[in-house]
């Protein structure tokens, strides 16, 4: 019979350690340059706390690290929050809720406004018909509103209501989706 292996703590955060890790980060995630510097800052504190390496060189390291792959395209906060908005969009994300989103991920607000803008009309607003898609998706996935069973519909309205209130569409959007009588009467006001 073996002994059982003893469990070490994670690794000292050396140069070549972070870089590895940066690269399997950015393998299976798109992020930003601020939240892949969190990512790698976490094990950098990790690695002082435990053994009492040196915090001022892991701060270089993850710096030119990221500098490093933003000029090799691996990190582009702006792709990055194009492809947030689409997706998010996709899924019934709301103006409001995509700039949160970003923010928290440490994208700068004039990249998420440009981001946004890719989606807009030529005054810089998200256009009301990418607001009613948005919330309409939104309602499908959560199936409220017209998606709702018939017989529970009137018992859920301010429910609905304040579901999509919380999500960040305005009252007026949520008022439309979730009293439009039938699936179609809101698909022929978004197309």
């Amino acid at each position: 019979m073996t002994a059982p292996q003893k469990r070490t703590g994670p690794k000292p955060a050396t140069p070549e350690r972070l870089e590895k890790a940066a690269l399997a980060y950015l393998e299976r995630f798109a992020t930003s340059c601020a939240h892949l510097r969190r990512v790698l800052m976490r094990r950098v504190e990790r690695s002082v706390q435990l053994h009492g390496t040196d915090r001022a060189a892991g701060v270089i390291v993850v710096d030119k690290l990221i500098e490093r792959y933003k000029r090799a395209g691996l990190l582009d906060d702006r792709r990055f929050a194009e492809g947030r908005v689409a997706s998010l969009r996709r899924r019934g994300g709301s103006a409001r809720q995509i700039r949160a989103r970003l923010a928290a991920k440490g994208v700068a607000a004039p990249v998420v406004e440009a981001a946004l803008a890719g989606h807009a009309d030529e005054g810089g607003r998200a256009t009301s018909e990418d607001d009613l898609a948005a919330a309409i998706a939104f309602a499908r996935r959560r199936r409220i509103g017209p998606f709702r069973l018939d017989a529970a519909r009137d018992a859920s309205r301010e429910r609905d209501l304040a579901a999509l209130g919380r999500a960040g569409f305005g009252y007026e959007l949520a008022r439309r989706v979730i009293e439009a009588e039938s699936v179609e009467e809101l698909e022929d006001g978004a197309g």
